[in-house]
């Protein structure tokens, strides 16, 4: 475990990695172990003691950390200020079977998004600035502290969701936003996945700003909130903003959706824990054995996917961002031919491996010939010697396949 204390201190770890061929897992806190494909590696390289805010101005809504600053330090100094991540990272620990505390680097590198994504962006699309040490040893920065930084190749959002294939990242910079005053859910129940798919797209063509839209299924929904919601599926609206604002969106938003089922209204801490259970996949966290997918498809293609899946395997799923992201638990095998077959029908998506229960099976989407090819020669130009997560998302040792 190779653990710096400084960038400085990182980047010659990599050059000596470099020169003696030393392939390296990149990691922070180690909270999503077991994701990806198997890393062949002499080495884990950690960012967990590269920690601390480097830079914070509240009237800014800019902060700068080092990557393996906890994100629960990060959360709890701007919520003093009353701001947050708008971007909701998702804590992977329970599904994951995981320990220790994310780092802001961690969510970063693996474009950890939540339940706003939708309306508020990734990750990465709220990502100013970034340092990384790349696979030669050298230190670079990209980006800064500023709104707008687009000039020339945008390494900041490349390094985003990168997972850890090109570079070493050891600070980010990042945009944060007011938090929001007054937050509640509309909970609108007994509806099928179809029938909640409608519900939810004619929610969002409303001029109510619902930034969260979610469906859980009738064997869902009692796995949230300790078994407090309604008798019956659950489909979940939120609403955010000043107190007098959602009173009056709420309003105009029940009115229409109590056509469509019987309406009942979350608020307060009850609103809030919900969304955290449904961005760290609460459900599908007691049966670790089994295979866990997170497919993003078109919003409206979701429950079709799921339907069209279930006359063929057992499948356990439910729907964020409106339907367009589907959370799925196998109760065997991972079926990853079937689904990428399935999504391919549909029109197109990608299917991620985030839980593979034992199987082996290329977790990430294959990428079409010229985008590989493409991809290739970017990691060549980052990590020219292929030591940093090698085969972590290609399931190819990268050495094996010419990269030096």
């Amino acid at each position: 475990m190779l653990t710096p204390q400084s960038e400085a201190e990182a980047a010659e770890i990599v050059a000596n990695a470099a020169n003696n061929g030393t392939r390296l897992t990149i990691k922070g806190n180690g909270t999503r172990a077991g994701f990806g494909n198997a890393v062949l590696s002499e080495a884990v390289l950690s960012s967990r003691l590269l920690s601390g805010i480097t830079a914070y101005n509240a009237a800014e809504m800019v902060l700068s950390a080092k990557a393996g600053t906890p994100v629960a330090e990060i959360e709890a100094s701007i919520a003093a200020h009353g701001q947050s991540m708008a971007f909701e990272p998702t804590d992977h620990r329970l599904m994951m079977g995981t320990q220790g505390e994310p780092t802001i680097g961690g969510a970063f590198a693996v474009n950890a998004s939540g339940s706003r994504r939708f309306v508020a962006g990734a990750a990465r699309d709220h990502l100013l600035g970034i340092r990384f040490i790349n696979g030669k040893g050298e230190a670079i920065k990209a980006g800064g502290r500023v709104m707008k930084n687009v000039t020339g190749l945008d390494l900041v959002k490349l390094l985003a969701g990168s997972y850890g294939t090109l570079g070493f990242i050891t600070e980010v910079t990042f945009k944060v936003l007011p938090r929001p005053r007054v937050t509640e859910t509309i909970v609108l129940s007994g509806l099928d996945d179809a029938t909640a798919a409608r519900a939810m797209a004619v929610a969002m063509a409303m001029p109510v700003e619902v930034t969260g839209a979610a469906h859980l299924p009738d064997l869902v929904a009692p796995r949230m909130l300790a078994g407090a919601l309604p008798a019956g599926s659950a489909t979940v609206l939120r609403l955010e903003g000043l107190a007098a604002s959602v009173v009056e969106r709420s309003r105009k938003l029940q009115a229409v959706m109590a056509r469509l089922g019987p309406i009942s209204v979350l608020d307060g801490n009850a609103s809030a824990t919900l969304w955290q259970e449904i961005r760290n996949v609460q459900p599908y966290t007691e049966s670790l054995h089994k295979p866990l997918w997170r497919v993003s498809v078109a919003p409206t293609a979701g429950h079709q996917l799921v339907a069209g899946l279930r006359l063929q395997a057992g499948i356990d799923a439910f729907y964020d961002w409106q339907g367009g992201l589907v959370w799925m638990q196998m109760e065997g095998e991972p079926e990853a031919e079937m689904i990428r077959a399935g999504i391919k029908a549909l029109g197109g998506g990608h299917a991620t491996l985030i839980r593979a229960g034992g199987y082996k099976v290329q977790a990430f989407e294959p990428q079409p010939a010229a985008v590989a090819a493409l991809s290739q020669r970017i990691a060549v130009q980052f990590d020219p010697h292929a030591i940093f997560n090698p085969g972590f998302m290609t399931g190819v040792d990268a050495h094996r396949a010419g990269r030096v």
